[in-house]
This record gives C-alpha cells, structure tokens and sequence, in this order.
C-alpha cells in the first residue's frame, strides 16, 4: 500500500533473485479500511516510492487509482470464511475481505508465477494461501521473513505515527514475543504459561494497550494450548492513537 520501507523492498529483492521479471504494485486499498480507520490519513509518497521501485529494478510498477480497481457498479467480493473473521478480523470486520479481493484482481491483472508476501501480516498471509489453494489459482504464495529495526521494532509505514515516546513503548511487543521464544526454548510448551510470561512484560508498558496476544495453529489459526509441534504467535497493540501488529512463528 506504498509508504514503502526496508521490509516491502525486501519482497522485491527475493522475487528479483528468484524471477525473471518482477511486478510491483501501490494501491492504498480502501476496501480493507473500516469507517474508523487511517484510510485519510495512510501515508502516501508516491513519488518517493517510484524512486525506490526503480533502484530496485523492477520491471513494472503498477499504481491503479480506486476507480480502476472498484468501478461503479461492481459487487463482486472475494471472502475466506472463517479465517477472515478471527484476529484481525474480529478488531477490524472486513478487512481481509477487502484484502483477498484486491489480491484475487490483481492476481489476475498480472499472472503471476509467485506473489511474495511479509511475514509480518502473517495473518494475511494464511488467509491468501488459503484462497489461492481454494480457487485453484496458479501462483505460488512466498512468505519472506519478518524486516525490523536495530531494537527489533517489527517495519511498518504505521510506524511514522509515533512519537518518540511511543516508539519506546511500541518495543514492548517484540519484548514480549521474545519472552515467549525464550520460555519455550527452555522448554515450556504450555501456551497459558507462554501468554502469562508475555502478559508480565506489557504490564511494563501501562500506556500501550492490547488487542489481543494469542497462540494459534499457523494454518487455521485456531488457538492451541500446546506448542509442542509449533505454532503462530500473534499480536496487536496500540501505542497512543497507532495499532501495531507483530508475530512470531515457534
């Protein structure tokens, strides 16, 4: 959705080490934001963007405006049940159905071979494996790992929102997915305990407050009491006026 940073130039590196010809595209979506939300105010640089695209040497940039994806009179959505209405979801109804559409169009705007894809939405990620095995669409679905800063605060444009002050407390959630693979790397594969150890370290941060902090299965994303044999640890917080989102795969 531009605002683009180290993580989605990332993206473009792998597919351009792994592809012929690599295609990029910048469409603040507006079909995923909820009548609440940043829509108005996402950042936008399109200008910057194109710069960074073209360092990078992709082959096409694709910026379509909403009148082109969405035209008038069209009501046609693309859903994954269930998945779309857990997580993420739940905070914000009908996202994922405006990402999997938007996705599903420029998929067949393009015809891709693979479509790569930050860990770091890593909710989005299932989401659209899923719809691509679904739909029996012929594209591979890469999954890059998750960029941070120096301190290990997860990359997002969402993070040009925070003050100084907050981007100190917006730490606090990697803090806490740390803490998680540390209990688990000794040995603790009781997901309660896990999340209890978490819980101990955002209470160090009174001024940030959770949206949810869960274990889940990384492909129905239903939670686990268990992570024995793996599993998805996700979260969402808001530091001051900003959600931010970070997982952690055990």
């Amino acid at each position: 959705m531009g605002a683009l940073h180290a993580g989605h130039l990332s993206l473009m590196q792998a597919a351009r080490s792994q592809c012929a010809a690599v295609a990029a595209s910048i469409f603040v979506n507006p079909a995923q934001f909820g009548p609440n939300e940043d829509l108005s105010k996402y950042p936008r640089n399109l200008e910057r963007d194109r710069e960074l695209v073209e360092i990078e040497k992709i082959d096409l940039l694709f910026t379509p405006v909403a009148k082109e994806m969405y035209p008038a009179g069209a009501v046609t959505w693309v859903t994954v049940e269930g998945l779309g209405e857990l997580l993420e979801g739940k905070t914000r109804p009908g996202h994922f159905r405006g990402v999997t559409t938007v996705v599903s169009k420029l998929f067949n705007i393009v015809e891709p071979d693979r479509a790569y894809f930050g860990q770091k939405d890593a909710q989005q990620a299932v989401i659209i494996r899923k719809m691509v095995r679904d739909l029996d669409m012929g594209v591979e679905i890469v999954v890059c790992p998750t960029m941070r800063e120096s301190d290990g605060l997860a990359l997002s444009s969402r993070n040009v929102y925070l003050n100084p002050e907050e981007r100190q407390q917006a730490l606090v959630l990697y803090r806490a997915l740390c803490r998680v693979q540390a209990l688990a790397d000794r040995g603790e594969h009781n997901a309660a305990k896990l999340r209890e150890g978490a819980m101990k370290v955002f209470a160090e941060e009174r001024a940030v407050r959770m949206d949810y902090f869960e274990m889940v299965d990384k492909e129905t994303l239903q939670p686990v009491t268990d992570v024995a044999r793996g599993a998805l640890v996700v979260t969402a917080a808001f530091v001051g006026k900003t959600r931010l989102i970070d997982n952690l795969v055990l």
